[in-house]
């Protein structure tokens, strides 16, 4: 029940890059408060993330440091040292970045993951998410995720035949492992938000059936049932943990397809109101503007604009 991958999947707006960046004591990079978030492992030496308030955070070889969209942040090898901006020399048509900035001094390796996100309806899972998740480098902890970073360190480090479409892939099973390290140690710390979601299993049920069917005419006591609880305990627990009620999710996820469609696809406005659990189009339409605060033919004119 893969909630997970759909929400990545709806929310992604344009291609990741990746990058290995090697800089020389004394060194800083100030990443931009942009709609990206980042990914940093340390691959060699050491250095530390300035925030904006309160102490620095130290990261060692192997630490993974997750950066959310809409956070500015800054990565130097000590507090004080000259900031450069984050501004890599990338091929459009490549996923590869590189970015050095010499010095004196030793030098730390980092490898470095941007992902963008469409930040005019953020799903409420990304916006759940801390500014800052730092998963240490500790043996027999997330060896998948380990084993990831490995796999696009060594692409990244000696490019050959077929790299680009081995990194695709692995890029985003990276902010997968991250997000599910996250989620997984954020169980038994708090009873609501996402993280709970997406490991209780009558909540999940529920989600799973709403994100592969959006069309259905569901019901709360359709989805209670798929979830084997009953009416008022599934109604009760989802609005609690999800933030809002099930059938308000719905059109939420249901408006959200609709706009993945008419930006990514040229199926004709009847069939996105079809697909998107809408009897008319001219329903879809009130729906649509009253969520996007434009009629769906303007939004996909200015979304598939150059």
């Amino acid at each position: 029940m893969d909630v997970l991958g759909d929400v990545l999947a709806a929310m992604r707006a344009g291609k990741p890059y990746a990058g290995r960046t090697t800089c020389w004591e004394p060194w800083g990079v100030r990443f931009p408060a942009a709609n990206s978030a980042c990914c940093h492992i340390v691959l060699r030496g050491g250095c530390c993330l300035i925030p904006p308030h309160g102490e620095p955070l130290t990261l060692g070889v192997g630490d993974v440091l997750f950066t959310a969209a809409g956070h500015g942040h800054v990565l130097a090898d000590r507090p004080g040292s000259p900031l450069t901006d984050f501004r890599p020399v990338r091929d459009d048509t490549s996923l590869i970045t590189e970015l050095n900035i010499p010095g004196p001094g030793a030098a730390t390796e980092l490898l470095c993951v941007c992902y963008s996100f469409d930040d005019i309806r953020p799903h409420p899972l990304l916006a759940e998410l801390p500014p800052v998740i730092h998963l240490p480098a500790r043996i027999g902890h997330h060896p998948a995720l380990r084993s990831t970073v490995n796999l696009i360190g060594d692409e990244l480090q000696r490019p050959r035949v077929g790299t680009e479409a081995i990194l695709a892939p692995l890029i985003d099973m990276l902010l997968l492992y991250v997000l599910r390290a996250w989620i997984d140690e954020q169980a038994g710390h708090t009873t609501t938000g996402w993280a709970v979601a997406l490991t209780d299993t009558a909540i999940v049920t529920a989600l799973h059936h709403i994100h592969r069917r959006p069309e259905h005419p569901w019901t709360v006591e359709e989805l209670a049932t798929s979830a084997g609880v009953s009416r008022a305990t599934f109604a009760k627990r989802f609005t609690a943990v999800v933030g809002r009620p099930p059938l308000a999710y719905l059109t939420w996820w249901r408006m959200t397809t609709a706009a993945r469609l008419l930006q990514g696809t040229d199926a004709s406005l009847p069939t996105v109101a079809q697909r998107s659990g809408y009897g008319s189009e001219y329903a879809f339409a009130k729906a649509f503007k009253r969520e996007y605060g434009i009629p769906p033919g303007r939004y996909r004119r200015q979304r598939q604009s150059p």
